[in-house]
């Protein structure tokens, strides 16, 4: 019996931890999605205690706390931090098979060299031992400690950028850029925060937006200003694809019926998305950027912790939308303009892994390896079998060898554990298939996959 969280953790042959040891363990990570606070890596913040870096945020954990009964006053409420942890610490075992179970123990494991299993019990000495080294893990420390050589958060158009112009004049190591994320000038369906978008981005682009026209000019500024200070990425949280045409009058009145506070109906949301949408993809394909698209959540289920907590509260899951004619349509009416930038999608709903797949092959145009990439396992699915899934469909329907590997999309410091998972899943994945005698035993070229796959892709995917 092999014991819990060895060195050979999720390494199940002999191939696999050779290519996992010898190849992608000491790889450096670029972390091209995530959400940590450009503030606080601006400010090399050191946390007060390790619920605040370990919790706070944590919707995953929240969920988890909830469903084993957790009241949320010991989750989100009024209770002292670290009572709050002690409910982590009593929910954790009931967390086995559950990825919380490997990804908490390996995110103690790493940087704390904490090995005890957390519990009720564990739960003050694994405090204490934690609390005593966090002096020594601010944010910019635990990136270094991490081998994160580049980051790209994500950021809302109005965002100043001032803290990436912060970290840009004090270089520590890691280089952090902006992503440019204008899911709120798509909002119709939602006129107050259309409308709060609306009156941010007339004051940071210092101009009245009065029309559908000045809406897409002052984006464009924004883009601009994003460009300048070296952002790359666009990123798009969208519930489905659409592709659903407008004239220039039917987007206006659209425009003003949300000013007014009227809600957009179903197809007139789909025209204005899809505007906005277009709009974006030429410009990042005019200045050579990548544009990533998460699509399947449905989110802020849970009406009532909306209202008394706001968004990602830990109430949203896998939506069911029809995807393909609308994917299909969008990326085909970029393409044949000669407009579709380095695209990345990323499914929510397993059932879509191979229609991702497959669609990604269709808009392969010989200028770029993997110009259009099939994401990782993103949010409920970026566990073992979730990855596996991914992986194996990615293989079947494409070139896992030209896949620009893992993000953690995480709003936490310490999820950069994350990467060492999908690291020994992968080499455990390509391992077996040796072992079983469906790959050949050639070492060296699966470890340039490996490494590629860990790093290089991405590296030459993104340009830095």
């Amino acid at each position: 019996m092999k014991e819990f969280l060895s060195e050979d953790f999720l390494l199940k042959t002999e191939t696999a931890k050779r290519l996992y040891f010898d190849y992608a363990a000491a790889m450096p990570v670029i972390d091209y999605h995530n959400h940590l606070p450009p503030n606080e890596i601006a400010q090399n913040k050191v946390f007060e205690n390790l619920t605040a870096l370990w919790l706070k945020g944590d919707h995953y954990k929240w969920r988890a706390m909830r469903a084993n009964g957790v009241p949320e006053e010991f989750i989100t409420g009024a209770a002292d931090d670290y009572t709050k942890f002690r409910y982590w610490a009593a929910t954790a075992p009931y967390t086995m098979r559950n990825p919380l179970y490997h990804w908490s123990h390996m995110e103690l494991k790493n940087p704390f060299g904490i090995t005890a299993l957390l519990s009720e019990e564990t739960a003050e000495k694994i405090y204490q031992d934690c609390q005593a080294q966090l002096p020594r893990f601010s944010t910019q420390a635990l990136l270094q400690h991490y081998k994160v050589e580049t980051l790209c958060t994500t950021d809302d158009p109005v965002d100043s950028l001032a803290h990436h112009r912060e970290i840009a004049t004090k270089p520590f190591g890691t280089r952090v850029l902006p992503t440019f994320r204008p899911d709120r000038a798509m909002a119709v369906d939602h006129p107050a925060v259309f409308n709060n978008f609306v009156d941010q981005l007339q004051v940071v682009a210092n101009q009245e937006i009065r029309s559908f026209e000045g809406l897409l000019e002052a984006l464009y500024n924004r883009h601009t200003h994003f460009h300048e200070s070296g952002c790359r990425l666009s990123d798009h949280g969208l519930n489905t694809f659409y592709f659903a045409a407008a004239s220039s009058q039917e987007l206006e009145t659209i425009f003003a019926n949300a000013r007014d506070n009227r809600i957009a109906t179903p197809y007139e949301n789909a025209q204005f998305k899809t505007a906005i949408l277009l709009a974006v993809c030429r410009w990042n394909h005019a200045r050579g950027w990548v544009q990533q698209f998460h699509v399947g959540a449905i989110r802020n289920n849970n009406s009532r912790l909306l209202q008394r907590l706001g968004a990602d509260a830990g109430v949203d899951s896998i939506g069911d939308w029809r995807m393909a004619e609308a994917m299909s349509a969008f990326f085909d009416e970029l393409d044949k303009k000669d407009q579709l930038a380095k695209t990345i999608i990323y499914n929510l709903n397993p059932s879509y892994n191979e229609v991702f797949a497959t669609m990604a092959g269709n808009f392969q145009d010989g200028t770029v390896p993997g110009k259009i990439q099939f994401g990782s396992g993103w949010w409920f699915l970026d566990q073992k079998e979730g990855m596996e899934k991914q992986m194996n469909a990615l293989s079947n329907m494409g070139l896992l060898s030209r896949f620009v590997g893992m993000l953690t999309d995480s709003r936490s410091f310490l999820s950069y554990s994350r990467h060492e998972y999908f690291r020994r899943i992968l080499c455990n994945l390509i391992g077996t298939d040796v072992e079983q005698g469906e790959l050949p035993n050639d070492i060296a070229w699966l470890g340039k996959l490996v490494q590629d796959i860990c790093y290089h892709n991405a590296k030459a995917y993104f340009g830095c």
